[in-house]
């Protein structure tokens, strides 16, 4: 999803209104990139629910009474993986938060990521309205 992210870059074009105020024009945010990154979020959206359901088919045929029911990955990836770490940290003390640090790290990497391009982003639209050096 990063790579979709920072695929995207979208030329932020403004025309005038007819009150002759400024407006960014919606076509040159809403261009090819931008429909790949939302398809992109479904699928992994689809593909963590789909993942979360064999999952809980696994534990449940390696013997943990009552893994973490994969119907919580609808509110999120993230939600599925703290529940099932929890779970599986009470049934096999000391393991099982690996995956929290890895999606924390990730979480990470895209806020720090998204932060960047943002700049970037606003940088370019304040100058193009004539506010940058």
């Amino acid at each position: 999803m990063v790579v979709l992210f920072l695929s995207w870059n979208p030329e932020i074009r403004f025309y005038m209104t007819s009150k002759g105020t400024t407006s960014p024009d919606p076509s040159s945010l809403f261009n090819v990139g931008y429909f790949l990154l939302w398809g992109g979020l479904v699928v992994v959206y689809g593909a963590s629910i789909a993942l979360a359901a064999l999952d809980y088919r696994r534990l449940v045929h390696v013997g943990v009474l009552a893994p973490f029911h994969w119907a919580w990955a609808f509110l999120g990836g993230v939600v599925y993986v703290i529940g099932r770490a929890a779970i599986v940290n009470k049934v096999a003390p000391g393991r099982g938060w690996w995956p929290v640090g890895v999606i924390f790290a990730a979480w990470l990497l895209y806020v720090v990521v998204g932060s960047i391009k943002a700049m970037t982003w606003m940088q370019s639209m304040f100058s193009q309205m004539g506010y940058g050096p």
